[in-house]
């Protein structure tokens, strides 16, 4: 089969490598396509702490595709049946996954894309951050992520704050139902401006999706005494100076929304499937960037890039 390999950081190469066999509790996906995840970025600008070339495939995680075989112990599904997965070496025309961490695709979505991890990791996050109707949530950083979760906010009966870098991604925001926008640019004007939206009491609810420490600090000025800063985004490239007296003072509860346990996984893209079905959410038009597998190279790239119109990128096969 054919995989890629990023040999040395910002260069990838589609190489032939032997197809993989499941194992007795495995099946093999015969992978129709991936999305690529903010999380890619570091692996392919590169950081001190990689060792190149990368395995083959990874770090490709947000695979969906057809059941091609299955182990000798595997009962619960068939070859054949369309499935997302939680694999991690998705970048590739076929790539192994546990039985028990599949989840099976209706045939309603038998002509969509489906990167399973990314929206069942946006319900995880949706359901950490106990939302309640009637609630100010504001949603700090409108990527593909963000834009789902302005969705599930909007669905539970919250009002929504969107603050983003990107013109682009505002538009989005206002597109997936966000009662206000604000421009990240000047941090004490972004303040008053909340706290003016807000009656002077900032939002019960702050949720930040950047993974960088300005708008982390940020969040926490912008989430009301007793209430709940939710941490959404990946902070992946090193440690963070945050204003904990600030968040001692407030009193708020700071949560990590980020799972490690795959049976969590699979239970958000599980509910993610019935949100879709539901129209809770809608990720359709997110989708803005479609790549053959050939060209993954500019897939990376306008993943580090992001131009404007630039929301999220699938890989098909």
């Amino acid at each position: 089969m054919r995989a890629a390999v990023i040999v040395t950081p910002q260069k990838v190469e589609i190489t032939d490598v032997n197809l993989p066999e499941p194992g007795p509790t495995q099946v093999r996906i015969k992978m129709q396509g991936c999305g690529l995840c903010a999380s890619n970025i570091p692996v392919w600008q590169g950081r001190e702490w990689f060792s190149y070339p990368i395995a083959a495939g990874n770090p490709g995680h947000e695979g969906w595709g057809m059941v091609d075989a299955i182990g000798e112990e595997v009962t619960t599904i068939k070859v054949g049946e369309r499935v997302a997965a939680i694999t991690y070496n998705a970048y590739a025309e076929y790539d192994l996954a546990e039985a028990e961490s599949l989840v099976k695709l209706p045939t309603a979505f038998n002509d969509l894309p489906f990167p399973g991890e990314p929206l069942g990791c946006a319900i995880n996050i949706f359901k950490r951050s106990d939302i309640q109707p009637g609630q100010t949530v504001a949603i700090i950083g409108i990527g593909f992520l963000g834009a789902l979760l302005i969705q599930l906010a909007k669905n539970a009966g919250a009002r929504v704050i969107a603050l983003s870098q990107r013109d682009y991604s505002l538009k989005v925001a206002r597109e997936c139902g966000a009662d206000e926008i604000v421009k990240l640019d000047n941090h004490w004007q972004i303040i008053e401006k909340v706290k003016d939206l807000t009656g002077g009491v900032f939002c019960p609810r702050v949720i930040e999706c950047t993974g960088k420490e300005w708008p982390l600090n940020l969040s926490g000025e912008l989430t009301a005494e007793r209430g709940k800063l939710i941490i959404a985004g990946y902070h992946q490239d090193g440690m963070r100076s945050v204003n904990v007296q600030l968040w001692n003072w407030r009193g708020l509860d700071v949560i990590n929304a980020h799972e490690r346990d795959p049976k969590i996984y699979l239970r958000g893209m599980q509910e993610a499937v019935k949100a879709v079905l539901a129209q809770q959410i809608n990720p359709q038009a997110l989708y803005t960037h479609t790549f053959a597998f050939e060209n993954i190279a500019e897939a990376f790239q306008m993943l580090q890039d992001r131009p404007d119109g630039f929301m999220k990128a699938l890989i098909r096969f």
